[in-house]
């Protein structure tokens, strides 16, 4: 953080993430000049594949992440500007007229689905079939929300007004208008990602799904004022009533823009608990077929992304599992347990000694299929623990470099630039890796807050600040520290990602189909 920033005004950033929520304050030059964390419990555990958290639990954990920074930074709040709010996506709320919580919010990281979905005419399946995208709109509408609420728990469904992601409720606990940002809307919604819009009334979405028009909120573009802060919003946050609250996008839209990946020729990674590449763009390019672009966090533009659902996570699973001696020596020292996990990679070679990962923890769609599970191969009797974390931070990063080749196929642009932001990002020796695997430099922006500094670049363009998103970005971000590749991990890693984790899914899609028709895991729709 910055410690000596010159008087100005200021930026508040508020973003609501999956592990904990955050206030920030940023300077018109895109430094951080104070910051309050507030951990949170990132869902209930409801059994398998169940992940929900109460709506008002997120508000409350915004508001403490809030007072905190006032406490411990009060004398900048006077200088606050202008407010944006970014969050965790796919995340949905179900409110009643007044706009009260009817049941606990579903986290993106649930599973549930129902084989009970609307069924199309026959004018609509029969171009979805030839098209050969059956299974896809069979995945999209299995999972969801709406249709398996409706389904079951058809009585909260129908007193449901409104249905909003959680970056919309918060919007309305913010400044009292039901409005979003149209760079929000990712997840099983009604929404034409090439317009930016809600879809139009005859398109196909609204006969698959079944939410109506009237449940959805108002959609503004990154940049545009939401609201203002209402007097209720103030006395539980302490942010200053009237202040303007201007949209800027999910999480990762402005994780992309934050670290300065405003063009195509740049690749974007972020390791955070959902790890994904990304591409920026002026033009609408799907980064699978029939997949759709994202809304970037700047108007105009679309992030072509690949993910990996449980990147990150990963590590809290290995943690968890695996590093019981790490986590008790943390709390003897008073530092992250992941501090620890430093010496777990120092301690074993690039490539692991063959053990290859792939990080498919969680089912995709199309790349991965429904059908996608994890797989560990080449086990040794001299694999160690310190291997099995190699293995899943090299796994996640040849899962992404994968991305990488289709999206510069995609978007016909060779990328020359490689940011690497989220968590992960944090670790000195991960970035090493990442150079090496990618076989390209990669660097870090100058702060690891990247969508904090997203939301921020949105709410100086919204305060007048700066004229447009580009005079922004070019004020506000620029490189931090870059790690260079080194020839012979290179080259190991290019053999191991050509020859073995490139293989390794077209071979193993069989067996996870006949685990998943055996087992009924991942669930079928």
């Amino acid at each position: 953080m910055s410690a000596a920033a010159p008087a100005g005004p200021l930026l508040l950033a508020l973003d609501q993430g999956t592990q904990s929520a955050r206030a920030m304050l940023f300077d018109t030059r895109g430094e951080l000049v104070a910051r309050f964390q507030q951990p949170i419990q990132p869902y209930r555990d409801g059994g398998p594949g169940h992940a929900e958290q109460d709506a008002d639990y997120f508000w409350e954990q915004l508001a403490q992440a809030c007072q905190g920074l006032w406490r411990d930074h009060g004398a900048l709040r006077e200088r606050v500007a202008a407010v944006a709010l970014t969050t965790q996506r796919a995340s949905v709320v179900c409110l009643d007229e007044n706009m009260r919580p009817l049941r606990p919010a579903v986290i993106w990281l649930d599973q549930r689905r129902t084989a009970d979905y609307p069924r199309l005419p026959v004018y609509w399946r029969w171009p979805v079939a030839a098209l050969g995208q059956g299974e896809t709109l069979r995945q999209f509408q299995s999972k969801a929300e709406c249709n398996w609420l409706a389904v079951e728990e058809p009585d909260r469904w129908a007193r449901t007004r409104w249905f909003l992601l959680l970056s919309g409720y918060l919007t309305w606990r913010l400044c009292g208008e039901r409005r979003d940002c149209t760079a929000s809307q990712v997840g099983y919604l009604p929404f034409d990602y090439k317009k930016q819009a809600w879809a139009a009334p005859g398109d196909m979405k609204w006969l698959a799904l079944r939410v109506r028009r009237e449940q959805l909120p108002e959609l503004m573009p990154p940049g545009q004022p939401l609201g203002h802060i209402t007097e209720a919003a103030a006395t539980a946050t302490g942010i200053p009533a009237g202040l303007p609250l201007i949209a800027c996008g999910a999480d990762k839209a402005c994780e992309v823009l934050g670290a300065g990946a405003f063009a195509p020729d740049t690749g974007h990674i972020s390791y955070g608990t959902t790890a994904t590449f990304n591409t920026c763009n002026a033009r609408y390019v799907e980064p699978i077929p029939f997949v759709p672009a994202y809304g970037a966090a700047a108007p105009g533009r679309y992030n072509s992304e690949i993910i990996v659902q449980r990147g990150y996570w990963m590590v809290n699973w290995f943690k968890r599992e695996f590093a019981a001696e790490e986590v008790r020596e943390a709390e003897r020292l008073g530092v992250p347990a992941e501090q620890l996990f430093e010496k777990l990679l120092e301690a074993s070679p690039p490539g692991a000694l063959g053990l290859t990962l792939q990080p498919f923890w969680n089912p995709g769609v199309r790349i991965p299929g429904p059908e996608a599970k994890g797989a560990i191969i080449g086990f040794g009797d001299v694999h160690t623990r310190a291997h099995l974390y190699r293995a899943i931070i090299e796994g996640i990063a040849y899962a992404l470099r994968e991305g990488r080749e289709r999206l510069e196929k995609r978007n016909r642009t060779p990328i020359r630039r490689l940011l690497v932001s989220g968590g992960g990002s944090q670790s000195d020796a991960v970035m090493q890796i990442t150079a090496d695997l990618f076989g390209v430099p990669a660097v870090r922006p100058h702060t690891f807050e990247t969508s904090g500094l997203g939301a921020a670049i949105n709410a100086a363009v919204g305060a007048g600040l700066y004229p447009d998103h580009g005079a922004a970005v070019a004020a506000m971000t620029r490189p931090g520290t870059a790690f260079q590749p080194r020839p012979a991990p290179a080259a190991l890693y290019d053999r191991l990602y050509r020859r073995v984790y490139r293989r390794l899914y077209p071979r193993l899609a069989p067996l996870y189909r006949a685990i998943r028709q055996i087992t009924g895991y991942p669930g079928r729709a």
